[in-house]
Parts: structure tokens; C-alpha cells; sequence
């Protein structure tokens, strides 16, 4: 689950894609909110008959002022279910220290992870994995994973949706990570609904904020490190992860066509 270079920089190029795109969108409402002035004042001066010239003969440069904005996903993926997501974090929180185990509480607690698509709702397993689930909880609480992407889907032999990288590239982190692997399945079968944490590298240690949901059985095989810290499942919503699934992969085969992000995410 360590990222490369190909991720980077396609994030990076996703990243100004993005802006790109904010900007236009800007602009088309400048423009709209100039046309509603225009059209006021016409209303309160010229009457009827102003109103039908500004409808019918006088756009000419304002042609595209009604036309419904259409996302780059929406025009070349009609059957895409999810609006197009917010923007990332412009300055991504970063924290000295993982939080102490004992916020796991060893108990199960209920995550909703408030997602572009729609809501998803997951156990967390404070119990078997409390450096983990001590760790997701406190960065929720804290506001962290707000405007987070969906980086990275994969769709051959490991069916898994990664999240939890503010950047987007697949390097970034809370500013702390966390070890060893807790909960690693000693089958190396991660089965669907699987929750789990994405580990920076081949160190068990490298746990740090990027998790990845399992959309259909998938055999990882394990490493130096253990495998993948289990940490829950999700119990609702995971047909909004095989719908950003069915879009298939971006450009750059690492991303997801279908653009997903987190709005944000609640524990209790």
C-alpha cells in the first residue's frame, strides 16, 4: 500500500486540475451574478419589453450563462452517482504524537464517514486494535480527515478504496506514525467490508492516517512488517465504494475515475 512516484505526481497534476477547474467555475458565477443585475435593473426600468430583449436577443456573449455546469468526471461518465468533490484541506493538519491507546477505550465504537457520495458507516474494533482505532478517533474528532480524497483504488486480485491522505499523493500523514500492526489476518484474506490501515512502507511502525476500504475479498500477501492492521468493517454504505469502483480507474491507473472525498467524519 506504499505509494509511488506515479502517484505523486499524478496527484499533483489532479491538484491543479482541480484549481483549474475552481477557477472557471468562479467565473461562470461572476458572470451570472452580473447578468441577474443587468436583469433587475431592466426589470425596474425598461419593463416587459426590456426583459424579453435580455432573455432572447441580448446574449450573445452571455450564451453559456444558463447552461447547467457539468464536472469533467459527469461529461465523460454520465452514469457517475457522485457530485463532484469538494477541495482538499489547503493546509493540512499535522499533530506531534499518536494519540495514547486508552482513547480506543477497548470497546467498538460506530464511525460514519461522511463521504461526496454518501454516507458510509463502519465499526471500529477498539479492542483488537486500539493504537489504530485510538488514532482514527481522535484525528475525526479533531476535524482531520475534512475535504480528504479517496487517492487511490485498485481493481485486479486487491479490490480495495484508499482514503485518509490530505494531499493526495499517498505520502502524506498526520505527522506522527505508530506501530506495530495489530489485528493482521493470519490468513492474509482481508474479506469484504474490511477495514484496515495503510502502512507508509515495509515498516510496521509506518501506520499513520491512510486506511482503505475492501469492496470484494481480496488475499494480500503479508510482509516484513505482518500485513494490515484490521482496525473494523463497514456495515453500511459499502454499494457507494463498488458504484467509485465500477467508474474504474483514472488516467494514470492509480486513482479512482470516479472522484471520491471525505466531508468529513463522526465516532461515536
Amino acid at each position: 500500500m506504499s505509494p509511488s512516484k506515479r502517484e505523486r505526481e499524478y496527484a499533483r497534476r489532479r491538484y491543479s486540475e482541480w484549481q483549474v477547474r475552481q477557477a472557471e467555475r468562479a467565473h461562470r458565477r461572476r458572470r451570472r451574478m452580473q447578468v441577474l443585475a443587468v436583469l433587475a435593473t431592466v426589470v425596474v426600468v425598461g419593463g416587459i419589453v426590456g426583459v424579453v430583449w435580455l432573455l432572447v436577443g441580448g446574449r450573445d456573449d452571455d450564451a453559456d450563462v444558463a447552461t447547467p455546469e457539468v464536472t469533467a468526471s459527469e461529461a465523460s461518465d454520465p452514469d457517475n452517482p457522485c457530485p463532484a468533490p469538494g477541495p482538499p484541506p489547503a493546509e493540512p493538519l499535522t499533530f506531534d504524537a499518536a494519540p495514547d491507546p486508552a482513547v480506543a477505550e477497548n470497546r467498538t465504537w460506530t464511525a460514519v464517514l461522511q463521504t461526496s457520495c454518501g454516507d458510509i458507516t463502519v465499526e471500529l474494533y477498539g479492542d483488537r486494535a486500539p493504537k489504530a482505532v485510538a488514532s482514527f478517533v481522535q484525528l475525526a474528532r479533531d476535524g482531520y480527515f475534512t475535504g480528504v480524497p479517496c487517492h487511490r483504488l485498485t481493481t485486479e486480485g486487491i479490490f480495495v478504496l484508499q482514503c485518509g491522505d490530505p494531499t493526495g499523493t499517498g505520502t502524506g500523514g498526520p505527522g506522527y506514525s505508530f506501530g506495530p500492526v495489530e489485528n493482521a489476518p493470519v490468513d492474509n484474506l482481508y474479506p469484504t467490508g474490511t477495514l484496515a490501515m495503510a502502512r507508509g512502507g515495509d515498516d510496521g511502525n509506518s501506520n499513520g492516517s491512510q486506511f482503505f476500504l475492501v469492496y470484494q475479498d481480496s488475499t494480500i500477501p503479508s510482509d516484513s512488517a505482518g500485513g494490515y492492521t484490521v482496525f473494523g468493517r463497514v456495515t453500511t454504505g459499502l454499494e457507494l465504494v463498488q458504484q467509485v469502483a465500477d467508474g474504474g480507474l483514472g488516467d494514470d491507473g492509480v486513482a479512482p475515475a470516479r472522484a471520491i472525498s471525505l466531508n468529513g467524519v463522526t465516532v461515536q
